[in-house]
């Protein structure tokens, strides 16, 4: 572990000061053990294969396809969107009714209609979307048996980018189940700025990100005594990036004062009261962090269970509150990426565990239950084919009636985008390494009508 001293007392004949001291190594950065150390630099890469970056920006709850982006206005009344329907930029293409902002985007949008699962539990759809990997025992309280995208994605990519040190794997927001590394291990769980223990460093809330100030001024005065005492030159690799990390321009991504207010109330802060998240910020700080090297960045924006029971809203309240913040954020976000020339380097996708059933629900009086069968998916950017909607659903919503993808085809076309090729897991290297519950390979095929 590296100790790193930003202190009131004396300092040593270093002009490093000794009391006080943030303790930092890989460990705070993406909860290494020291044996997830030495694996990890026998595995990690020399560079990234390619400049891009993903967001992936999870709807916990199960937000319904048909308030989202296939309203069914001609279907009968208990099958169409409770909120309307919204014309977008696209011929003949409409969304539900609360994302007004978005849908004048649609042409810089894609939307896959076709988008279907089979596993309607919250806990075993999220495992399956999360992972690529169906697993029913997750709804029980069995542990998660795959490492989730973003796990595979620094498995591959490494767990810090070589040049600026940025963590490869961030999380922001709201709590994700199923996002962690599985059998690869503590090495590529993500890194949480926001405070989970196994990432000591940078425990401060999203809102309070742009009042760190008075320690990027302690950093820059590190870096600085650093320098001139040659403390650097005795540092292995990994501690380097480590110190590089903290006191570098990715430290720096992590200030949002550093953007315009203008740009910053575009996006917005406002939040619903279903999600502790505020989805304008960590979306507008996703983006910083992509560009300071990050390989993916996830967010979660909770509260769309809408059965209206045990305390959850109906549809049409749910997505009255939970929209508003979420369709400006995203409206922000496009006209960012392709404002700065980013819409090639980095891919938005937004998803949940499932959609909601097409009817109506008289039992939970304006309620939708669980449906994985069609499940709401949208993506922006990553040099993909957008102004277009993919699939198509039946007339009343209940599933697919064109070619149907799954999660492991998301996969596969995310890997495309980030230019990871070939077999995404890791072999087994001894007996009992890897647990057995048959063949955990994606075996993902792209979406081709994204390339």
């Amino acid at each position: 572990m590296l100790e790193l001293t930003v202190a009131r007392s004396m300092p040593n004949c270093a002009g490093i000061r000794r009391r006080d001291f943030l303790r930092v190594g890989l460990c705070t950065l993406t909860g290494l053990t020291q044996a997830g150390v030495s694996r990890a630099r026998q595995q990690a890469p020399p560079a990234w294969p390619k400049d891009t970056s993903v967001i992936w920006l999870w709807l916990g709850g199960g937000p319904s396809h048909i308030e989202t982006f296939d309203p069914k206005m001609d279907a009968p009344v208990e099958f169409r969107s409770t909120t309307g329907e919204v014309k977008t930029t696209l011929p003949g293409i409409t969304f539900g009714g609360t994302f007004a902002q978005l849908a004048a985007r649609a042409h810089r949008i894609a939307v896959v209609r076709s988008f279907s699962h089979t596993n309607s539990g919250h806990g075993g759809g999220t495992h399956w979307v999360n992972t690529g990997v169906d697993f029913t025992g997750f709804d029980n309280g069995q542990p998660q048996i795959a490492p989730s995208l973003g796990a595979r994605i620094a498995y591959r990519r490494g767990l810090n980018h070589p040049r600026t040190g940025m963590p490869s794997y961030v999380k922001l927001g709201g709590n994700i189940r199923a996002d962690g590394p599985a059998y690869l291990g503590r090495a590529y769980a993500p890194f949480n700025p926001q405070g989970a223990e196994q990432n000591l460093l940078l425990r401060i809330p999203i809102t309070h990100l742009e009042d760190r100030r008075q320690l990027l001024r302690s950093f820059d005065n590190m870096r600085r005594e650093i320098d001139q005492s040659g403390l650097a030159e005795g540092l292995d690799q990994f501690n380097v990036q480590a110190l590089q990390f903290l006191t570098g321009e990715a430290s720096r991504a992590f200030d949002l004062s550093r953007e315009s207010p203008k740009l910053r109330e575009k996006y917005g802060s406002a939040q619903s009261p279903y999600s502790p998240a505020r989805v304008g910020e960590c979306l507008l700080l996703a983006r910083r962090l992509c560009e300071a090297g990050a390989s993916i960045v996830t967010i979660g924006y909770g509260g769309w269970d809408h059965h209206n029971v045990n305390g959850t809203p109906p549809v049409k309240e749910g997505f009255e509150q939970c929209s508003p913040p979420l369709d400006q954020a995203l409206a922000a976000f496009i006209d960012d990426i392709y404002d700065r020339g980013l819409d090639k380097k980095i891919l938005l996708v937004m998803t949940g565990e499932f959609g909601r059933s097409p009817r109506i629900d008289t039992r939970f009086a304006g309620g939708r239950d669980h449906w994985a069968m069609v499940t709401p998916l949208l993506l922006v950017g990553g040099g993909l084919k957008m102004g277009q909607v993919i699939g198509k659903t039946t007339a009343r919503a209940e599933r697919p009636d064109s070619e149907p993808y799954s999660p492991a085809d998301l996969f596969a076309t995310i890997f495309h985008v980030l230019g990871i090729h070939g077999e995404v897991e890791p072999p087994a290297t001894r007996p009992g390494s890897r647990p057995v519950f048959g063949n955990l390979r994606l075996g993902g095929r792209l979406i081709p009508e994204l390339l």
